[in-house]
């Protein structure tokens, strides 16, 4: 009866949500699967998920975690009004959480950026 769900947004959801938006927001998911699932870029991109999909209060009985995490993800990205550039901003916010979190626990296997994500996504065709 119940779909099969991750507490909070799993990486592996990541792939199957690459076509859902713009072209700026495939690129964000090409290069977050470039990276490890331990990368401090692919935890700000599932901690923003897990923001816009609202995971942290989702009960195992709602009618959303009876449809499982790729419907909600993809309902979610669908219904969002916002831009592509509003969901790297999202991003980012997340990011600089992630690693502000990274910096006061270095014990944790978190890998670091060598080079700073620029702003508002150039590089990655989001705000060019």
């Amino acid at each position: 009866m119940y779909a099969e769900n991750e507490i909070l947004f799993p990486h592996a959801l990541i792939p199957s949500l690459r076509d859902v938006r713009g072209k700026g927001w495939a690129s964000l998911v090409d290069h977050v699967l470039t990276l490890s699932p331990y990368h401090e870029e692919s935890l700000g991109f599932m901690l923003m998920m897990m923001r816009l999909n609202g995971c942290l209060p989702c009960e195992t009985d709602s009618f959303r975690a009876m449809r499982g995490c790729p419907a909600c993800a993809l309902q979610t990205l669908r219904r969002f009004k916002g831009s592509d550039d509003d969901l790297y901003q999202l991003f980012t916010q997340a990011l600089t959480e992630v690693r502000g979190y990274a910096g006061q626990h270095p014990h944790l296997p978190i890998v670091p950026t060598n080079i700073e994500v620029k702003e508002r996504g150039q590089g990655l065709g989001i705000g060019d």
